[in-house]
């Protein structure tokens, strides 16, 4: 995996290109005559059509990159990630890749083998032999980075933040491969993550949102003209009767008012008139690396707790959240 020619990014200004490695990401691939209708047929975005992208190239645009979930029956998101179509190193034909969280892969990875069938397609989880990694940095950087034979590369949707905006990259490598990426930008990575206002489903958040609790259709993550899947009923149910009663928000937290509260992905969230009940959820969370006293959030949280009173991290005794503006419209429901 090479860089520019300075080879060591920094974020200093004198080469705005960073990286990490990315320990809480995997990779499944789905290969095969019938890969692309299989996944056609569980996943909440169209496949078919998917541009292929060229070996050492990173896939970039909606035609070559898409943002997908996979539901339950119940319509509830048991995973989500980033899916591009790359040529195998091995035999040249066609593989869908997807990036997806790491404490998730293996058994997203099953459940989908197990609806295989008849279907010529083969699923695979490769996240204990890939590595993935995360770039980041101006759009002239970007073009300087260069992608091996043997790498898989996806762009996704630039984050603007601090008023700088960066693009991003996510980069598969498979480990026979020497490494040399650190992960010393990991938490700026996490919390451009964050601050991208788009959710990723871990362990702790599999099964707790329909789509649009957390902003998937407004983040293109549903095509709602592309016929069945998994709970595509429901989703669907829940987009044209305005059933949706809860959004994801971004929102920050004091540092300094944690204690020993925990704020990671799947703590519940609560509101002063209904301590008994929680109001909302942690999707992710990420500290800021530019202020040490704030913690950023992707909040999912019920949309009357928001007109009055405040919502607590934990218990209602918790940091109350603070909330931010989404760098995104909302599809109205």
């Amino acid at each position: 995996m090479t860089k520019n020619p300075q080879n060591t990014p920094n974020l200093s200004g004198t080469d705005p290109l960073a990286h990490s490695l990315l320990p809480e990401w995997g990779l499944i691939f789905v290969e095969g005559l019938d890969a692309a209708s299989f996944l056609q047929n569980q996943l909440s975005n169209s496949v078919l059509g998917l541009q292929r992208t060229a070996s050492a190239q990173v896939a970039q645009s909606h035609e070559s990159v898409r943002l997908v979930g996979y539901c339950s029956p119940k319509g509830r998101l048991i995973a989500s990630a980033w899916l591009a179509l790359f040529p195998s190193t091995d035999n040249g034909e066609d593989r869908f890749a997807l990036f997806i969280s790491k404490d998730i892969a293996a058994v997203t990875a099953k459940r989908l083998s197990m609806y295989v069938l008849r279907s010529k397609a083969k699923v695979t989880d490769m996240s204990s032999s890939w590595t993935v990694a995360g770039f980041y940095g101006n759009d002239q950087a970007m073009a300087a980075l260069k992608i091996e034979k043997t790498e898989i590369a996806l762009r996704l949707p630039d984050v603007l933040s601090n008023n700088q905006s960066d693009a991003r990259v996510l980069i598969g490598k498979p480990n026979a491969e020497p490494e040399k990426i650190g992960n010393e930008h990991l938490v700026s990575w996490n919390h451009l993550e964050v601050m991208s206002a788009i959710p990723r489903i871990v362990l702790a958040t599999q099964e707790q949102f329909v789509p649009q609790m957390i902003n998937f259709e407004s983040v293109a993550g549903v095509d709602f003209q592309k016929g069945c899947y998994p709970g595509q009923e429901i989703v669907a149910r829940s987009q044209y009767r305005g059933a949706i009663k809860r959004r994801l928000q971004l929102a920050h937290i004091s540092a300094d008012s944690l204690g020993n509260q925990e704020y990671g992905p799947g703590v519940e969230l609560f509101h002063t008139s209904d301590p008994a009940q929680p109001a909302g959820m942690v999707v992710l969370a990420s500290p800021s690396p530019s202020d040490p006293s704030r913690i950023d959030l992707q909040a999912e949280c019920k949309l009357d707790a928001l007109q009055s009173g405040e919502i607590h991290l934990g218990s209602v005794h918790g940091p109350v959240l603070k909330i931010d503006s989404l760098p995104y419209p909302l599809i109205e429901i």
